[in-house]
């Protein structure tokens, strides 16, 4: 996964440096996450990891699927990657991107992994500690995961903060 981030880190930069320069980067965000679908669908999936599907007959299926979904500019970043081999980046790129975009507008996207459901108060109580600790505006997303055992886990990019009672046990037995 780290591998696929380093590949897709150069793309990502500069769909993002091109998007600040037109001021669409709102406009490239959604155009990239509807093209990480696209090529997530494990139908599509199939058709890209083909060989015997060629790069041009590949482009035309997607930009067949996209029409007017995507512009000019992005359309000009799927052939890139398409007569690179890089197709499979686009996830991560997408990913990378939205990193991007969250780090200039000053906030950042984090994932909060609870083993419970949080109340309205508890999630609030938690955005404040993290946008206090990581001095930006937090977007966050709640799931649900058994396995902490109690207490969240926050995942804001490449940065964790564990605070999950199996995370302590975890650092307990390393410790042993």
């Amino acid at each position: 996964m780290t591998e696929l981030a380093t590949l897709a880190r150069p793309y990502a930069e500069a769909a993002f440096k091109r998007a600040k320069e037109t001021g669409n980067a709102g406009v490239w965000a959604d155009a990239l996450q509807f093209l990480s679908a696209v090529v997530r669908d494990s139908d599509m999936a199939a058709i890209v990891n083909n060989p015997k599907v060629g790069g041009d007959r590949l482009l035309q299926l997607l930009l067949d699927i996209c029409q007017d979904r995507i512009g000019d500019e992005v359309k000009n970043l799927l052939k890139l990657l398409v007569q690179n081999g890089k197709l499979k980046l686009l996830p991560n790129i997408s990913t990378l991107y939205e990193e991007y975009k969250a780090n200039d507008e000053g906030y950042v996207n984090v994932e909060l992994y609870s083993a419970y459901a949080l109340t309205k108060a508890e999630q609030h109580k938690y955005v404040a500690m993290l946008e206090k600790q990581l001095n930006k505006k937090v977007n966050a997303t709640v799931s649900i995961d058994k396995s902490l055992i109690g207490g969240i886990l926050a995942k804001a990019g490449d940065k964790v903060i564990d605070g999950s009672v199996s995370g302590q046990l975890h650092q307990l037995a390393k410790r042993l």
